[in-house]
């Protein structure tokens, strides 16, 4: 049996491995990983939308010149991830060209399982992306996307210019909702999907694709309220972005060009069936910096079409929807 299929229980249902590194960088005096310039690195693929939040943040917050990233290929073989190789290299178009990935621009190794083992020779598990590296110390501070989220939304403030530092995807005032609002879309949108699409039972999947459309249709209830009697409230929590529209974005751009389709979350589409979804999913791919420029449809669809091939055997990536995001 392969290793996605592997990763459900004997009832057919999909469980996601919890992450492993859970440090912090912080402005605390004598913080082991302070904020600083140039001393920290992402390790991503652009198809994962855990690691698209920490893409969008990076750039939302104006840090792209202060983290630097490494990007896996899109193929996510039986020993997981990989960066290009010299042959790949070569062939790219330009230094934009990062449809296939890049090299290790750090540690040059071959394989992400590298990375972790050069921080815990015994690690054990799966190596997963987004990981947030420490040049300095040469180890993990963080696989945890949430957690790496909110150090690049509050912890190199001192280093960016004052308008990007008052940006504030976590507000204080709203933490609470927030945090109510993350709870229901993760268990039920973000991992959802995978729950619907790695199911290996018709009746765990069943279940699962219901609960997905049952709590996109809760989303589209939420949004259509913020446009009632002529509010023009952008946002899932009124006018203010926040990680909540981060975190749900990164489900929902990839929902119509892969999730329908590859993960059988065919109900309804969001593009024809869900207005007021659509509309926000636009704004802020359209609008908003951080969201369009990290949003690669070429490398997410090719890895989850040709590297599941539990689900999909032949390795054809559908050409369609198109186009992969609507105009505003």
């Amino acid at each position: 049996m392969s290793k996605i299929l592997s990763w459900a229980d004997k009832t057919g249902k999909y469980n996601r491995q919890g992450s492993l590194y859970r440090d912090t960088i912080s402005s605390a005096p004598n913080a082991r990983f302070p904020p600083e310039a140039n001393r920290y690195h992402l390790y991503v693929s652009l198809a994962c939308p855990w690691a698209h939040r920490t893409l969008i943040t990076r750039v939302l917050k104006g840090l792209t010149s202060i983290i630097s990233v490494s990007i896996v290929h899109w193929h996510l073989d039986q020993d997981g991830w990989r960066f290009i190789n010299a042959d790949e290299l070569a062939q790219a178009k330009g230094a934009s060209d990062h449809a296939n990935g890049t090299v290790d621009h750090i540690n040059n190794f071959s394989r992400l399982s590298e990375v972790y083992f050069k921080a815990n020779p015994e690690h054990t598990g799966r190596y997963t992306v987004p990981v947030l590296w420490d040049k300095k110390l040469e180890t993990i501070v963080n696989n945890e996307s949430s957690e790496i989220l909110r150090m690049l939304n509050t912890e190199f403030n001192s280093l960016v210019p004052e308008n990007l530092a008052q940006i504030d995807v976590y507000p204080e005032a709203l933490r609470s909702e927030i945090d109510e609002l993350n709870s229901w879309v993760y268990d039920n949108i973000n991992n959802g999907v995978y729950k619907a699409g790695f199911a290996t039972k018709a009746e765990t999947y069943e279940k699962e694709v219901r609960n997905v459309f049952v709590h996109l249709d809760k989303v589209e209830e939420l949004l259509a309220k913020n446009h009632a009697e002529g509010k023009k409230l952008e946002f899932l929590l009124g006018n203010q972005l926040t990680e909540a529209d981060i975190r749900l974005f990164t489900t929902i751009v990839r929902f119509d060009p892969v999730y329908h389709q590859h993960f059988k979350c065919n109900i309804r589409m969001i593009r024809h069936d869900y207005p007021h979804l659509h509309n926000w999913l636009r704004l802020l791919y359209w609008k908003i910096p951080g969201f369009q420029e990290t949003t690669d449809f070429d490398h997410i669809k090719y890895h989850y079409t040709r590297s599941h091939n539990e689900i999909n055997y032949l390795g054809i990536t559908p050409l369609g929807p198109l186009p992969h995001i609507l105009p505003l």
